[in-house]
């Protein structure tokens, strides 16, 4: 399968004529840098468990990539096709991607944290050609999983083991063999070279059908992204970008893969959070620019005191996935030394608004920030009328990075004749353009940035033999945003059910750690509204009250 996208030709003319789209994709800039500054750091790549740390130079990187595309090529991976990769933040995926780019292939980058069920429905969906991944991370052993699930991928040609020690060796397929000395490089790189509206990433994101959707965005569609947000910030090629969120999640891969090599700066990468060592790295390092979720702002807010000296050189922090709490923000204040900028987006946009580092402190606990250039945002009511100053209703984007649809999924595309994509979330607007989400209503509980699907996981937990009923909502929590809350019901027979028995049942089912319920309560009944339907909103007041124990936090 070659995925491609047609029919935005009106689209395009109108993007054009705004600037908002340059034709530019990233081996543009990789380009130009080679020519100018080969010598210039590209990335930093620290591995946290083994304390390794490995640079190189974007002339380095660019003949690392030369030679990974043109063996990518011989490996049979065509224009269009999908190459998947379920690392951690390793210079791996960054030479990854910008290799598929020279070859005109399509980067799919998977969160290292799902398992058989998510990979074996996002492989196949994908009709994924190459998967590349750790032999072994964080004690979890990939390289077997990705034997276990090969025979249920006929489209599946290759596995590529990073650290590997066998013929499926990423090192010795990839990279050990001079595949640009067994072909014209130039001649295929030419022929080869996507437009800047071919599709070049998918990336899945959790819906409420009980499947995930894969997101398509091109080169255009994201750098219209990238550009306007480094603007904003005042980045450039002297920053140093620190990027411990995961690549494999669109702010990851914007920010950390796509965003230094526009700016032609260098990036450094961390593979394992943990506050602690991130204050050691930015002590050597000197980053000035990291964005990642709330919980990571709350621990490295925890660890500044003792961090002395260590985190000097960070002049921005942007925070998002969940509205950040003001308490949080007046920590930082004191202990950080970077401005905090509050920003949100979705996997389908990017990041849509941000605060500017010139706001007053007030509106990065009060706000998400005001569109990005490019971008617009309006709110309205269920009867598409559009509401004033302060009211909520329904959040609705337009702009030039939005995505350009689901694969497969035409029928999701939920984009009306104008152009805006309805968000499914809640949000109000003040005078000044400043959104603030106030609530969501897709079905979906957002745990530290990262969406869980709801729909999927309560189905599964329809099969348990003991539950008759399930709902799952989410309850607040200071560090993560939201965690998982489970109700209910048993069927006769059945008197207790424990939250340990519910997570190694959903465990046997191949579901990630990431998204098992962290509290259970068993019900007599679950609310229901007259007609049968669950009543979430009663469950989720319940919620609002729930402790999640120190003991069970991730």
């Amino acid at each position: 399968m070659k995925i491609t996208t047609d029919g935005f030709t009106e689209r395009r003319a109108g993007m054009i004529r705004s600037g908002a789209w340059n034709d530019m994709i990233i081996t543009d800039y990789l380009d130009e840098i080679v020519a100018q500054t080969p010598g210039a750091v590209a990335v930093v790549g620290y591995r946290v468990a083994s304390d390794e740390r490995r640079e190189l130079t974007y002339g380095q990187l660019d003949s690392i990539v030369t030679r990974m595309a043109a063996g990518l090529a011989a490996l049979g991976v065509g224009k269009g096709e999908v190459v998947s990769c379920q690392l951690p933040n390793w210079w791996e995926m960054i030479a990854l991607n910008l290799a598929c780019v020279r070859i005109g292939a399509v980067l799919n980058p998977l969160m290292p944290i799902f398992r058989e069920r998510e990979l074996r429905f996002m492989l196949a969906h994908a009709e994924t050609r190459v998967l590349v991944v750790p032999q072994s991370f964080r004690n979890f052993n990939y390289a077997e999983m990705a034997a276990n699930i090969r025979a249920d991928l006929p489209n599946l040609k290759q596995v590529l083991v990073i650290d590997g020690q066998g013929e499926d060796s990423f090192e010795k397929v990839l990279l050990e063999r001079a595949w640009e000395e067994e072909a014209d490089t130039a001649a295929l790189f030419a022929e080869r070279k996507p437009s800047a509206d071919d599709v070049i990433q998918l990336l899945f994101t959790s819906g409420t059908t009980g499947e995930p959707k894969g997101v398509l965005h091109t080169s255009n569609t994201l750098f219209s992204n990238v550009r306007p947000y480094a603007e904003r910030l005042h980045l450039n090629a002297d920053d140093v970008v620190m990027m411990s969120s995961p690549m494999a999640h669109q702010t990851g891969f914007l920010y950390g893969v796509l965003m230094p090599v526009y700016l032609k700066a260098r990036v450094v990468l961390q593979d394992i959070w943990d506050a602690k060592a991130f204050g050691r790295i930015a002590s050597a390092e000197k980053p000035t620019f990291t964005m990642a979720s709330t919980p990571f702002l709350a621990d490295l807010i925890d660890t500044a005191p003792t961090a002395t000296g260590n985190l000097d050189s960070l002049r921005i922090f942007v925070s998002a996935g969940a509205p950040i709490p003001g308490a949080l923000v007046e920590r930082a204040a004191g202990v950080l030394p970077a401005r905090i900028i509050s920003a949100w987006g979705m996997t389908e946009n990017g990041a849509v608004t941000m605060t500017r580092p010139e706001d007053d402190a007030s509106r990065w606990s009060t706000t998400d920030g005001v569109a990005l250039p490019f971008t617009e945002v309006k709110i309205e009511n269920d009867q598409h009328e559009q509401m004033g100053a302060g009211q909520e209703g329904n959040l609705l984007v337009r702009g030039a990075s939005l995505f350009v649809g689901y694969l497969k999924r035409p029928e999701l595309y939920s984009v009306d004749d104008e152009g805006w994509f309805a968000t499914g979330d809640l949000a109000t607007i003040d005078a000044d353009g400043y959104i603030r989400i106030t609530g969501r209503t897709k079905d979906v509980i957002i745990r530290g940035g990262e969406n869980i699907p709801v729909v999927e996981i309560e189905n599964l937990l329809y099969k348990h033999p003991g539950i008759s009923a399930v709902a799952l909502v989410g309850c607040p929590d200071s560090r993560l945003g939201e965690r998982m809350c489970a109700y209910v019901t048993l069927h006769n027979g059945y008197t207790d059910l424990t939250l340990d028995e519910v997570a190694a049942f959903l465990s046997k089912q191949g579901v990630s750690r990431n998204y098992l319920p962290e509290y259970l309560e068993v019900l007599q009944e679950l609310p229901r509204t007259p007609s049968g339907k669950i009543q979430k909103f009663k469950l989720r007041e319940l919620a609002q009250n729930v402790q999640i124990a120190p003991a069970k936090r991730a």
